[in-house]
């Protein structure tokens, strides 16, 4: 959880809770320190980014009204009147960070706490009625544009649709009317919960986020917890007890075991598995953590590798008043290889020949910066341990590589050019233009390709940065092709600053900064920034394009050109397009399951396009027969597809083996683009190759002559 308020922030708009008299949550205060690295932040944001943007009434108004989103993206809790308050300090934000005064923001947050208490009883205080489902009613889902309430009568409507469609959607679920109730209580007593939990850096994590995303979308604070996730997600390694946690019921509660860990080696945790006391060294007190933060207990669970972290555990067969028991844990080294780089092989008809396609799935361009600089020649990386993969995909000879980047949101740029490298060798990858206007080409030094073969790049909304320069780069070079949807458009690059070394600080205190230095275009001369990378091939999208990607900031960079590099491409990929094309659209057009999904595809957008959904029970009862219909109508389901049923519940309101079970089930459901991008690599492959069969056999005749 990077922001507590931001996770609170998306649930509120699923669910909602109310009664009378509780405690107000806690009154937060800023901090010394805090106040400190804002006007710090504040100092170097306004000189050394790449676009400098001044700390004025403009930006000041700017970080007000991104402030205040985050907090209440759909406009469920502050009433207008809470608004016109704050709007009245709209253009003191930038006055109050150089006075190193954080009042303003504070204030915003505290009155946000007050209004998930007050929503979240009055939601609850609903469920004390029954709600009529004949009467016909809509409920708006998207709200992020609508008035605020003008009233407390006016949110208590809104907030009476809310509930209500809570409860229909448990209701077509299958759920009677008690265990209802008790569902969505237990719902909202979780989020009002939460409330009570904030802590003053929560609110500066949340004020610096709406701060620096002011400045452009991809400026980021870290905080010291959010500086120590993004640092794992990039090593993709910790020292801990290698244990997925998650929150239930106020436990912290084992979700998975990560193989190879000392959890797993111990044998003496099991998933389900309730942590409820956690204690440092062989001899240190166990402090109690039941109803504590998840975050604060990953922290404690944490620690230097080969020191002892002891755990209270409660089975997770036994009930509340069950027996205890204390293990012992040394810390190890835990690698995150579920988003590291990963192979499969499918076997794929094309033609009358039947195809062998390698495919490297690549979650993040990731590179342990730390373990680098030390020289540490067995340091983690991604394109380390694509090398790897192609070598053992070589072995198996395959026919064909696709690297499949969907949703890869960046990461390392070296990481990204030396990918390039393992399929180009020698040669540039990418220009950067930096704050002063100069330009650098950024190279491969490779002495020759590690993969040579046919090859190509699977890419979606969701690919952004490094995945975009790898794959403008494979595309520019016509080195192979290009497959999905055009991609996120994240033109940028950044770079995290450290600003207690630049005020040398001897101890961590005033965070990090992550700032954009620099803007990178393609070896053609253009730039992925807004426009992304067009696929030489499309296929269908599940996102919105419009709330997701560069082109749904407000703020984000224009797009730019420059002069091309000096490379050679070539036009191998090119000349196969037309053919490839035709095929594909021949396959998609008579597979059922590429149909299947163009129906549901559209079916989703116009739910989208429509905006609201009925609180009519036989509307939706016909609507969701209609559903289910076409899915019993298909000509198979395997035991791993979704039928498409939905159960009302929320995560973590089912139990841990019933969500497990799901999430296995989407898993191992059917990936329909990634089979069809498999086959237009394979008629890549069967086209190459029937073009160098050709082309052997006129150099015969020739010589023949």
């Amino acid at each position: 959880m990077r922001i507590a308020y931001v996770f609170l922030g998306a649930f509120l708009a699923i669910a909602q809770s109310a009664y009378a008299e509780v405690a107000s949550p806690p009154v937060l205060a800023p901090l010394k320190r805090q106040a400190q690295a804002a006007e710090l932040s504040a100092q170097f944001l306004s000189r050394y980014s790449y676009k400098p943007v001044p700390l004025d009434d403009a930006l000041s108004a700017r970080i007000m009204d991104q402030f205040i989103k985050s907090l209440d993206p759909d406009r469920m809790l502050f009433l207008q009147a809470d608004i016109d308050k704050f709007m009245s300090d709209r253009s003191e934000i930038d006055d109050a960070i150089e006075r190193k005064d954080l009042k303003i923001p504070f204030a915003i947050f505290n009155a946000y706490e007050q209004r998930v208490v007050d929503r979240m009883n009055y939601a609850r205080s609903l469920l004390k009625q029954d709600f009529d489902f004949s009467t016909q009613e809509n409920y708006s889902v998207l709200r992020d544009k609508a008035p605020w309430s003008q009233s407390k009568a006016e949110s208590n409507e809104l907030w009476r649709k809310r509930v209500k469609s809570d409860w229909l959607r448990l209701k077509l679920g299958g759920k009677n009317d008690a265990a209802i109730r008790e569902t969505l209580d237990k719902r909202y007593e979780n989020i009002l919960e939460r409330a009570y939990k904030f802590k003053s850096d929560d609110v500066f994590q949340s004020f610096m986020d709406a701060y620096s995303t002011s400045i452009d979308p991809h400026t980021d604070y870290f905080g010291a917890a959010a500086s120590a996730d993004f640092n794992v997600s990039m090593k993709l390694s910790l020292f801990g007890i290698g244990a997925v946690l998650q929150e239930r019921d106020d436990y912290t509660t084992i979700r998975e075991l990560v193989p190879g860990g000392p959890a797993q080696l111990s044998g003496k945790l099991a998933v389900g598995d309730r942590i409820t006391g956690v204690g440092q060294g062989k001899d240190g007190a166990i402090k109690e953590v039941v109803g504590t933060r998840l975050d604060e207990v990953v922290q404690m669970i944490r620690g230097k590798k080969d020191s002892v972290v002891r755990l209270d555990i409660l089975p997770a067969d036994a009930g509340a008043d069950g027996t205890h028991r204390v293990i012992s844990l040394v810390r190890d080294k835990i690698s995150l290889d579920k988003q590291a780089a990963r192979k499969t092989v499918l076997s794929v008809k094309a033609g009358d020949t039947t195809r062998k396609i390698g495919i490297i799935t690549l979650p993040v361009f990731y590179e342990d910066f730390e373990a680098k600089r030390k020289g540490d020649q067995d340091y983690k990386s991604a394109s380390r341990d694509v090398a790897r993969l192609l070598d053992e995909l070589k072995e198996e000879k395959v026919d064909s590589v696709l690297i499949d980047l969907r949703n890869n949101g960046g990461g390392s740029l070296d990481e990204a050019i030396d990918l390039t490298g393992l399929f180009i060798g020698n040669g540039p990858v990418v220009q950067q233009r930096g704050s002063d206007g100069k330009i650098e080409v950024k190279s491969a030094e490779l002495a020759a390709p590690v993969w040579a073969g046919p090859m190509g790049v699977l890419i979606n909304r969701g690919s952004a940065s490094a995945s975009e320069i790898f794959a403008a780069a494979i595309q520019d070079y016509g080195r192979g092709v290009i497959v999905g949807e055009p991609s996120f458009g994240k033109g940028t690059v950044q770079t995290v600053v450290d600003l207690d070394q630049i005020v040398r600080n001897s101890k961590p205190e005033f965070g990090e900064l992550k700032v954009t230095i620099a803007q990178f275009f393609r070896v053609n001369g253009g730039t992925t920034q807004l426009r992304g990378v067009t696929p030489d091939i499309s296929l269908p999208g599940l996102t919105d394009p419009t709330s997701f990607g560069e082109t749904s900031y407000d703020n984000a960079l224009p797009w730019a050109q420059v002069k091309p590099a000096n490379y050679t491409p070539s036009d191998t990929v090119s000349t196969l397009l037309p053919t490839l094309q035709s095929r594909h659209d021949a396959r998609a057009g008579s597979d059922p399951d590429f149909q299947r999904l163009l129906k549901d595809l559209a079916d989703l957008k116009a739910q989208r396009e429509k905006g609201v959904i009925s609180l009519n029970e036989a509307e939706r009862r016909k609507e969701a027969t209609a559903r289910e219909k076409r899915f019993k109508d298909r000509a198979q389901v395997s035991d791993g597809e979704d039928p498409g049923g939905d159960d009302g519940l929320e995560a973590g309101e089912r139990s841990l083996s019933a969500d497990i079970a799901i999430e296995n089930a989407r898993k191992n459901a059917k990936d329909v683009l990634l089979d069809e991008a498999a086959a237009i690599l394979a008629d890549e492959a069967d086209l190459q190759q029937g073009a160098l069969k050709a082309a052997t056999k006129q150099t015969g005749n020739t010589n023949g002559k």
